[in-house]
């Protein structure tokens, strides 16, 4: 699917730009594979990751820029949205910059991937946005329902759009394995509620979603990868053993469990082998044969949450994992 073609990673920069980007040019071999961000300082750091590939190219732009992006998506097969305003404080403190990025920005992506004749979209989502509590998580809904609305905005273009959605990835930028490792010399940890359970995805397990995505949908689907669950006091006494854990209290906009499927979902939803997938309630397309392939429909009751979640990652395992990654933790 993506061998000999064109891709464009909207902020590219970010974690799973970082990742996506040697992952897809060493195993498609893609013709060329534009990065297309607002951070110049950013895209010069990844630049030297890349100087002499040729098939790596560089597009200062912003998603609220429709008409950059028109231009940068000339000649591009497929595309992966990962431009996000995704801080949760943040977004609730700049809400209208928040939209801006989040809501105006996908239907800029949408409509300049329609007009530049763009194979398929593959729109990277959250785990907020499943029966959202705060601003993020509701403009990530909106973005999920736009995107999965463009396959009927299409009209005769053979353009497709899917979503992606997962939680918590360990060790990127902003998560709270490289947080509590970063504090914990202090000798304290906070804990906003001992009962709190978090997803653990790793970043090539996402990279690894979309791929599946690209070349499994035909328009519309929501990607939710089956991923183990943890208690954020268990996580905490991998990453900092000593450390004293002190309860903090829930963060305004934050939930106890993560949340990938509401029961509102369960009607539309199908199990796989290694993920699920929320098929479109519009033009009857849940009840599609070619979307639905060999799933198997959920109960009607059904909810995919951190808390609720049949698989568990181990203390060990995590252990592991960190000691493997540990001079990478926190700095893509």
């Amino acid at each position: 699917m993506l061998k000999n073609s064109s891709i464009l990673i909207t902020g590219g920069t970010g974690s799973f730009g970082n990742t996506f980007v040697p992952m897809t040019l060493k195993k498609f071999n893609p013709k060329r594979l534009v990065i297309y961000s607002r951070d110049e300082m950013k895209q010069w750091d990844m630049a030297k990751k890349f100087d002499n590939d040729d098939r790596v190219r560089f597009f200062i732009g912003d998603v609220r820029d429709k008409n950059r992006l028109h231009r940068a998506l000339t000649g591009i097969d497929f595309v992966v949205h990962a431009a996000a305003t995704k801080i949760v404080p943040t977004a609730e403190y700049n809400p209208f910059e928040c939209v801006k990025t989040n809501i105006t920005g996908a239907m800029n992506v949408i409509d300049a991937s329609i007009d530049q004749k763009v194979k398929r979209v593959v729109a990277l989502s959250t785990d907020k946005a499943s029966s959202p509590i705060n601003l993020y998580g509701a403009t990530k809904l909106a973005s999920d329902k736009l995107f999965i609305a463009g396959n009927n905005y299409t009209g005769m273009q053979d353009t497709s759009f899917s979503v992606v959605r997962y939680g918590n990835v360990m060790g990127s930028r902003g998560s709270v394995i490289p947080f509590f490792n970063q504090i914990k010399s202090s000798g304290s940890i906070p804990i906003t509620d001992e009962r709190m359970t978090r997803f653990m995805i790793t970043l090539e397990e996402g990279v690894e979603l979309v791929w599946h995505a690209f070349d499994d949908m035909v328009g519309g689907e929501i990607y939710v990868k089956k991923i183990p669950s943890m208690k954020v006091v268990d996580l905490a006494s991998v990453v900092a053993p000593n450390a004293k854990q002190e309860i903090v209290g829930i963060r305004p906009g934050e939930k106890l469990h993560e949340q990938m499927i509401g029961e509102e979902d369960a009607d539309f939803t199908y199990e796989y082998n290694k993920h699920y997938k929320i098929l479109p309630a519009i033009n009857g397309w849940s009840e599609d044969p070619n979307r639905i392939k060999d799933g198997t429909k959920v109960d009607q009751d059904f909810v995919y949450d951190s808390g609720s979640n049949k698989e568990w990652m181990k203390p060990e395992d995590l252990e592991a994992w960190i000691t493997k990654n540990k001079d990478s933790l926190g700095k893509i």
